[in-house]
């Protein structure tokens, strides 16, 4: 437990460390309390806060700064989310009053919104789609007589397409499968649609074409490859901005890191339905032990849920972020909601 005075002295450090990125003294501490309170004083509680891990010594000077125990303190205990200012209002509605042809377009602006907000890198994450992503559509184009384009379309917009070989198959064959195709698996959830190439769909398509196991597992690919979910990254470069104090030389792997959109996934997972905070060693990743991401899920209700993330440094304004996600995430959750219903009308 922490008394009143302690609080307010873990607060103080926070603040002043995350505006100057430099220990904070004593003689500054007591300086900026609204009532007179004596260095001594002031040494004697950063002494408590220090035998309780709160903050730290640095080699280089007698101030002190928050340890990851101290911002996940402050963040549980301390942190109230700091309302939105007009600017940034301004900014989420005029960006969400655009025209969006689909539901990438919606998630991909979040993301650059996020990132122009906080001036942090911004993760953003499709909904997971469940029952609701279904086949929309689906062509073939013959390109010459050896290539052949497949184009697969979701409800959701998402077009995925691939050229492939296909030897000796005449057009009257290919608009079979075409026909066959859409017949029997436009309008239905993609796990389905997967389930149906197991054994309905090729049993059906032998008896027009010989050897269909070619095209079949390349149409599988293209499901999955729409049924996956889709990352959208923007500001990746504003990690450069408080890397200063940091060796270069690991950004580079953390780059890496971030390239992969299967460990992106793994790291931004959380199993909270509000807004989370993370803080360095939390992460379980020496690349990211100078960083905090928080992330923000947003509820569709039957259409899925998604998240949207900021990668951060540990020093980053908590408060500012923290209501910077909660508002977008609500402003996002009405934009898709109401493209859901558009849709379906």
């Amino acid at each position: 437990m922490l008394t009143d005075r302690q609080k307010s002295i873990l607060q103080i450090i926070i603040r002043d460390y995350t505006r100057t990125g430099m220990p904070v003294g004593s003689k500054a501490l007591a300086s900026e309390f609204p009532t007179h309170v004596s260095s001594a004083t002031v040494r004697n509680d950063m002494a408590a806060l220090e035998s309780k891990g709160l903050i730290a010594k640095t080699h280089f000077s007698s101030g002190r700064i928050p340890s990851i125990e101290g911002y996940r303190y402050y963040v549980d205990n301390l942190v109230q989310p700091d309302p939105l200012d007009d600017s940034a209002e301004d900014l989420i509605k005029s960006s969400f009053n655009s025209e969006f042809n689909r539901i990438d377009e919606i998630i991909q602006e979040s993301a650059k919104v996020l990132s122009d907000l906080t001036n942090y890198m911004a993760v953003t994450f499709n909904p997971e789609p469940g029952d609701t992503l279904k086949l929309g559509g689906f062509r073939l184009v013959k390109l010459d007589d050896r290539q052949v384009m497949a184009i697969i379309v979701t409800n959701t917009g998402h077009v995925v397409d691939k050229i492939f070989r296909l030897m000796n198959v005449s057009s009257e064959q290919l608009e079979t499968m075409v026909n066959i195709i859409n017949s029997e698996l436009v309008g239905k959830p993609l796990q389905q649609v997967v389930d149906k190439l197991k054994f309905d769909i090729p049993m059906l398509m032998t008896k027009y074409i010989q050897t269909p196991e070619g095209f079949l597992k390349i149409f599988g690919e293209m499901l999955n490859e729409a049924g996956r979910d889709r990352i959208h990254v923007d500001g990746k470069l504003n990690l450069l901005r408080f890397a200063e104090r940091q060796n270069i030389d690991r950004l580079k792997p953390l780059y890496n890191l971030l390239d992969t959109e299967d460990t992106v996934q793994k790291i931004m997972n959380t199993n909270s339905n509000d807004v989370q905070v993370r803080i360095g060693s939390e992460l379980r990743n020496d690349l990211l032990k100078d960083y905090s991401i928080i992330t923000g899920t947003y509820d569709l209700n039957e259409y899925g849920h998604g998240i949207i993330a900021v990668i951060g440094p540990t020093r980053m304004p908590y408060s500012k972020i923290i209501g910077i996600v909660g508002a977008l995430r609500e402003e996002l959750t009405k934009k898709l909601l109401g493209y859901y219903d558009d849709d379906n009308d």
